[in-house]
């Protein structure tokens, strides 16, 4: 729980919007997570291995560097909200909290939402498309206040997001609870992997952490989050690299380093290989893939 306690949420873009058939996208890996709240029509989006139809009167949750696709064939209409999260170790509330992706509206949530807007006015998207979306002034800066907010205005956009994403904790089907239950009996490990980066880390370590012998280890980790320990490490590291790029100004060298890769050459292949474009090219575009 010690990750929850420090849990910040951070607004990125909020705003009601129409999307049609142009609603299209796949493959898409964001450093940021995503709520929304169907008002009408119907779409679907892909993540975590499941469709979840898009239907009125229902909330949706797409946590960060979560593998996603969208669609839509005709129209729909949503209130939307992109969100970064930050706790104090850097582990991710959804490694320590089982989460459920979607879930029935009440009916003070359009309320919510609409509060939300009345907040934050100049957060709307410019362009729909979550592979290109023109944020990235929005990610530098997005432990400020946005335009014009004062400091109660701040804290209760921080309230509401909170309260939004409470809506989500415990509600998941059979599948997802065992999920969570594995990476809840992995809590010590990988709150390890998220805090130490910047170094050096073995499946010995983390076998040391478990009191298993290290093969053993490997395959209940394996066998408990479908990834072998040392792909995930690597896949953590690429995140975080990927959330240092859009959030700082730090050289690409730096971030390396401070991801435990320092080999400018052998990180760029690896970040290539998990998102598609080269970090130089990410950087550049302000892309978010």
């Amino acid at each position: 729980m010690d990750a929850l306690l420090t849990l910040k949420l951070r607004l990125l873009h909020c705003g009601y919007t129409q999307l049609g058939a142009e609603w299209q996208f796949d493959g898409v890996i964001s450093p940021f997570s995503r709520l929304y709240l169907v008002t009408d029509g119907e779409a679907w989006v892909w993540h975590h291995q499941q469709k979840f139809t898009l239907r009125p009167g229902w909330l949706y949750l797409i946590p960060s560097f979560s593998l996603s696709r969208y669609h839509c064939d005709s129209r729909m209409t949503q209130f939307y909200v992109s969100m970064l999260e930050e706790t104090e170790n850097g582990l991710s509330v959804f490694d320590v909290l089982p989460f459920g992706y979607e879930m029935p509206a009440l009916e003070i949530d359009q309320r919510v939402f609409e509060r939300l807007l009345a907040l934050n006015p100049a957060r709307s998207l410019q362009n729909i498309d979550p592979k290109v979306y023109d944020n990235q002034p929005n990610l530098l800066s997005f432990n400020q206040s946005g335009p014009g907010q004062s400091a109660g205005q701040l804290l209760e956009t921080q309230g509401i997001l909170l309260q939004l994403l409470s809506r989500f904790v415990g509600v998941q089907s059979d599948d997802l609870s065992q999920q969570a239950g594995a990476r809840i009996q992995l809590r010590s490990v990988l709150n390890y992997i998220h805090t130490h980066l910047a170094e050096k880390i073995n499946v010995e370590q983390l076998a040391a952490l478990q009191h298993l012998n290290t093969d053993y280890f490997s395959r209940q980790f394996q066998k408990l989050l479908g990834i072998r320990p040392i792909d995930y490490i690597i896949n953590k590291r690429l995140e975080r690299a990927q959330l240092l790029m859009m959030t700082s100004s730090l050289t690409l060298q730096a971030i390396a380093e401070q991801v435990g890769i320092a080999d400018i050459y052998y990180f760029s292949r690896l970040f290539k290989r998990r998102f598609g474009v080269s970090p130089g090219q990410f950087r550049k575009q302000g892309r978010q893939i």
